[in-house]
């Protein structure tokens, strides 16, 4: 695919602090632009970051027709640069596209666009360890109408941002709650994709936790009200015993890269896991009885995150004593290591620019 590069006059580079990075606040000097337009995508091109012109009247705005995804590029200790798993956020792109009537995308062109964008603005990629280059893609119906049906013309677009911890807490355990009163999705609804409407109802409950001193919201299901699905925006993860427990995928939770991460590296070290429902009230009785051993959260932000609290209605239960677990600390170690070249990597995960 040949690439239209345009460059940025200045870079902005100097502007940043790589030693402080907050997570998503610095943007990179450019970013991919492509257009859909009568069934195909084309114009793809490379630009200075900056703003975009679009009418108030753009039915992504008022109907959601977005989707977006998240990942990221580091610099290996042997001086290369690397894209973890694209082919899984890729396939996970198309899958939330299927589901909000919006073309799919090829591989090769997804990926030259983020390799032609992550080679320019190489400057960009943080090599402090713990940080990295995040990546989101996202696409969104173009058309201009205000009516609720599928558009018809399409934009792709994808920035950078150099990133640091996505925690303030880092690897010290967060502290969770459940929401009694509020629910992230149902099966048959849109849990599963990766759209703006999956978060933006979160905000709200996720503010109510933290006011009462809590990092982030444990979901549970919509029906019953009592089985975890998820952390946030993250996956989650119980040690019980010497069993590796995780909710399964069944419509209503993502289908995380860092979860299939954790999975394969715990099947791979002969470790006990299991894909199953769990409820709130089996995680408190194990806590109670001293079979429960870890608890972690998993995304592509935080990679890690270990879980040292979680409040439900009246209890509150500690997880080996607020500290991160043995096992957290051994998957973070692997998957980080795995990422900046420091460890073999054994499952094809890097990708090579």
């Amino acid at each position: 695919m040949e690439i239209k590069v345009t460059k940025i006059k200045k870079s902005r580079i100097a502007e940043v602090d790589f030693n402080n990075l907050k997570f998503g606040e610095a943007l990179s000097d450019h970013m991919f632009s492509m257009e859909y337009k009568e069934g195909k995508w084309v114009s793809p091109e490379i630009i200075p970051f900056g703003a975009i012109e679009i009418f108030p009247s753009l039915c992504a705005l008022h109907y959601g027709q977005i989707v977006f995804e998240g990942l990221k590029a580091f610099y290996t200790k042997q001086g290369t640069i690397n894209i973890f798993r694209p082919e899984k956020y890729h396939k996970r792109m198309n899958k939330s596209c299927q589901r909000l009537c919006m073309p799919e995308m090829d591989f090769n062109v997804f990926i030259s666009g983020i390799k032609e964008l992550v080679t320019l603005d190489k400057a960009w990629i943080p090599k402090k360890k713990g940080s990295s280059l995040y990546i989101r893609p996202f696409v969104f119906a173009s058309d201009n109408f205000i009516g609720v049906h599928v558009s018809k013309n399409y934009r792709f677009l994808t920035i950078t941002s150099p990133v640091g911890a996505y925690y303030k807490e880092g690897l010290n355990p967060t502290k969770l709650i459940t929401s009694t009163r509020y629910v992230r999705s149902v099966r048959g609804g849109s849990g599963d994709a990766k759209i703006p409407g999956n978060y933006a109802p979160t905000l709200l409950p996720a503010q109510e936790a933290q006011k009462k001193g809590y990092t982030q919201v444990i979901w549970l299901d919509g029906i019953e009200r009592k089985f975890i699905e998820e952390v946030g925006t993250s996956n989650i993860f119980f040690l019980i015993g010497d069993e590796l427990i995780t909710p399964p995928l069944e419509g209503t939770i993502l289908d995380g890269v860092t979860r299939d991460c954790v999975i394969q590296l715990a099947e791979n070290w002969k470790i006990k896991i299991k894909e199953r429902k769990i409820s709130i009230d089996e995680v408190i009785s194990a806590s109670q009885s001293g079979s429960l051993k870890e608890c972690f959260a998993t995304g592509t932000a935080a990679v890690i995150s270990s879980v040292g609290e979680i409040a439900h209605k009246d209890t509150s239960i500690i997880i080996n004593d607020m500290e991160i677990g043995d096992i957290s600390r051994k998957l973070y170690d692997e998957i980080t290591g795995i990422q900046c070249g420091n460890k073999a990597d054994k499952f094809g995960w890097r990708y090579l620019v």
